[in-house]
């Protein structure tokens, strides 16, 4: 009997990209098997899935993310994305900056209102389970994720908010303090279809117990076995 292939997620490193090694640990400890992409390449490697991590790609000159947005790789990415097979994608910090760059996802993001960096751990409650990412957590599920950012501020104009609230495309919300000012406490959202999300904080540092937030969180590990339940489900259909 044929053993069944492994689910294969693809991790883009863009120059200046700090999180991609701890994004392909978080794959393989999820079950899938983790694909390095390079920004320049043009080839998509048959990828399931693909993780845009978090970092300061090209050194966030011009505008964070605005110049990754250019990048060959990411001309693939966003036709797949809304392609009619629809290829999940999830951009983490940096990676939420660069699709929102990309037009995969309305808004953008700017400077936290306090204009400084922020490293902490941070509370965030599931609003939306039925995206590609989030299938494993539970209906208003709170978590615990690492933060770190400088542009975590996400705005959009009061109809994109709304509309984001009605089609329940805010996929994750600030709880405990909303530590960037991100209007209306939005820490993550997705597009239409759900295959595409994106968020601030960094569930690939909360994967492995002893090392996620106070040495035991492991709340990070639900998104990357979400894409997997995800990806094995298109497969069975």
């Amino acid at each position: 009997m044929t053993e069944p292939v492994a689910a294969r997620v693809g991790v883009i490193t863009f120059p200046g990209t700090l999180d991609d090694r701890d994004a392909a640990r978080a794959v393989r400890l999820a079950g899938a098997e983790p694909v390095r992409l390079w920004h320049a390449d043009d080839d998509m490697q048959d990828v399931d899935a693909v993780v845009i991590p978090g970092g300061f790609s090209y050194g966030d000159y011009l505008r964070a993310g605005a110049i990754s947005r250019f990048a060959p790789l990411m001309s693939k990415v966003i036709d797949a994305a809304n392609s009619e097979a629809r290829l999940p994608v999830l951009g983490i910090c940096n990676g939420f900056q660069i699709l929102t760059e990309s037009h995969l996802l309305p808004g953008s993001m700017i400077k936290n209102d306090h204009l400084k960096f922020l490293c902490r751990d941070q509370l965030l409650r599931v609003e939306n389970t039925q995206t590609a990412w989030t299938r494993d957590f539970q209906p208003g599920q709170e978590i615990i994720i690492p933060l770190k950012n400088q542009d975590g501020q996400y705005i959009a104009d009061p109809k994109t908010l709304d509309a984001l609230e009605a089609e329940g495309r805010v996929v994750f919300r600030y709880l405990g303090g909303n530590p960037n000012g991100s209007r209306r406490d939005i820490a993550g959202i997705s597009n239409a279809a759900g295959n595409v999300v994106g968020l601030m904080p960094h569930p690939e540092h909360a994967v492995e117990a002893g090392f996620g937030p106070d040495h035991t969180g492991t709340d990070g590990l639900g998104f990357f076995s979400s894409v997997l339940t995800t990806i094995l489900r298109g497969a069975a259909a």
